[in-house]
């Protein structure tokens, strides 16, 4: 289902982001536990993309299998990091054969494990990424003649490359109107900045669908993975203490976290 039409429904969504699985098993285990996750019937999951191509198959045939043997609407991220437009445009045929209806572009992480020189990618930014798909929708190869629903990612906190929150804010608006449908922001945990966020767009003159990003603290290494993988996140005080008191006791912290997260809702 396209993006438009999720969103057009009046009473308010919720959806599931799942990382990469690294192998087949760990892929199996994760398509049972999205089938568990099926009945609370979420209005799209989307499964996020391994960077300089370890873990890509996996992610195409994950979210093809979720599109046909279940009811959920599966959203792919697709992103700028070591590919070239014959690449994409492959994924982006592969997709539309399944009918799948959205996709979320990102200009990516930087690949750890392999050497990499951005300058090869043909999508040196998320917006190029977006206006390559906004093409490809013109192409007719997607069954909607609407074509992909495009989302993008947006920082309450401000984006980590771009300290200035005026030019960066000008980049954003460039982004999105070059054909975004929807926004995905990064995880936030102050509700504050989302708001904020939110009525800086709406300044700007940006009107499409802001998506809150919320994630979890599971764990104490998972604190700090989440600070590496959001490039910066604020963590309130009020969350650092609840969790600093329980930090030796594990099944405590998860409690903590999702309690947090659930008070974010």
């Amino acid at each position: 289902m396209h993006i438009a039409d999720i969103m057009r429904e009046d009473s308010p969504t919720f959806s599931f982001e799942f990382f990469p699985p690294k192998t087949p098993a760990a892929a199996e285990t994760l398509y049972q536990t999205i089938r568990d996750l099926e009945s609370y019937m979420p209005d799209f999951i989307s499964v996020t993309y391994g960077a300089g191509g370890s873990t890509r198959d996996l992610t195409h045939n994950l979210v093809e299998r979720i599109q046909h043997t279940t009811k959920l609407d599966p959203i792919p991220h697709l992103t700028c990091v070591c590919h070239n437009e014959k690449e994409v445009e492959d994924i982006l045929l592969r997709y539309a054969k399944s009918a799948i209806g959205n996709v979320l572009a990102l200009g990516g992480d930087r690949p750890q494990d392999i050497p990499y020189d951005k300058s090869r990618d043909s999508f040196q930014h998320a917006i190029d990424l977006v206006k390559f798909i906004r093409r490809f929708n013109k192409s007719g190869a997607h069954p909607d003649p609407r074509g992909f629903g495009i989302g993008v990612a947006g920082f309450p906190e401000g984006h980590p490359a771009t300290p200035n929150r005026l030019i960066e804010m000008d980049h954003f608006k460039a982004k999105v109107g070059a054909g975004a449908d929807y926004i995905v922001t990064q995880l936030f945990f102050d509700n504050r900045d989302f708001f904020d966020f939110r009525e800086r767009c709406a300044l700007a003159d940006i009107h499409v669908p802001i998506i809150a990003g919320i994630m979890p603290v599971t764990s104490m290494s998972g604190l700090k993975r989440i600070a590496e993988l959001a490039g910066g996140a604020r963590f309130p005080a009020k969350l650092l203490r609840a969790l600093q008191r329980c930090e030796n006791d594990p099944e405590s912290v998860g409690r903590v976290g999702v309690h947090f997260a659930l008070e974010q809702d």
